[in-house]
């Protein structure tokens, strides 16, 4: 198994460096887009569509939804975004007890829909509207934070929650997650966000909202993993498919920043660092 993990890692990780960091906007675009629309393949497995003919249509509609947003303001599909992430909290906390209100297949592949279509929008914003913060302009060093956030978040939760983790966030949804790290998780947020502002020449004001905005979302990206474990576990399956042998699915890899990345984008919007435009 960790051979396989390692291969499939070897031959991933050029490619999404590649596809993030070296194609031009529309390629971005087309390559994140290629992206989503495995996830919605195989978000309609958790969906409850289980044939690959009602999968493969799945993926389809989602990705014509993408095409026909193209045109569009990133503004509202942002604001969607935080309002949804902001009801799955309490939908993840109260699980199993609200589940009857979600578990149709029809309400679970509109979930889908409000997961991956404004995570698509939210990097394509990100990478194509005009940035500035600090002395940084660099709009695929804004993407590389959001990584960034992401993954301190989730590695300061492991060492917290190991040494302190007593009082469970949602058992019932991810019994190996704990309060502690979170709290953990968002202090390393912190400090990454403190060491950002500073090699970015940021005054104390941008410095202070960044901490601020860096921290939601990293607690905001916890929900991102929360939800697709409750769907899975809903399911009765492990992965949200093996596509990406000994690593699952693309769901998988990408569930915290389904959430992380679209409230980001609205924030930095919000604050004047982005500027407001169609995709």
């Amino acid at each position: 198994m960790l051979k396989t993990r390692i291969i499939t890692a070897l031959i991933l990780a050029p490619l999404v460096i590649g596809g993030i960091f070296f194609l031009p906007p529309r390629g971005f675009a087309l390559f994140t887009g290629l992206i989503v629309t495995l996830g919605a393949w195989e978000w309609a497995n958790m969906a409850g569509l289980t044939s690959q003919v009602q999968r493969v249509a799945y993926a389809a509609a989602v990705a014509l939804v993408l095409l026909l947003l193209t045109t569009v303001q990133a503004l509202p599909v942002l604001w969607l975004a935080l309002a949804w992430w902001l009801s799955a909290f309490f939908l993840v906390r109260a699980y199993p007890a609200m589940g009857n209100y979600w578990q149709p297949v029809a309400l679970r592949a509109l979930m889908g829909l409000l997961v991956l279509v404004p995570t698509w929008v939210g990097f394509n914003h990100l990478r194509a509207s005009g940035f500035s913060f600090g002395q940084v302009d660099n709009n695929l060093l804004l993407i590389l934070y959001v990584f960034f956030v992401v993954w301190v978040a989730d590695i300061g939760a492991y060492f917290a929650g190991r040494a302190f983790g007593k009082a469970k966030l949602a058992p019932r949804v991810s019994p190996g997650k704990s309060w502690a790290g979170v709290w953990g998780g968002m202090a390393a947020v912190l400090v990454l966000a403190l060491a950002a502002s500073w090699l970015a020449g940021a005054g104390t004001v941008d410095a202070v909202l960044l901490v601020l905005l860096s921290v939601f979302v990293g607690f905001v990206s916890v929900l991102g993993d929360l939800l697709e474990s409750m769907l899975k576990r809903f399911r009765g399956i492990k992965d949200s498919s093996q596509l990406l042998p000994g690593h699952g699915g693309v769901m998988d890899r990408i569930d915290s920043l389904t959430a992380a990345v679209p409230v980001f984008a609205l924030g930095a919007t919000l604050l004047g660092w982005l500027q407001v435009g169609t995709l």
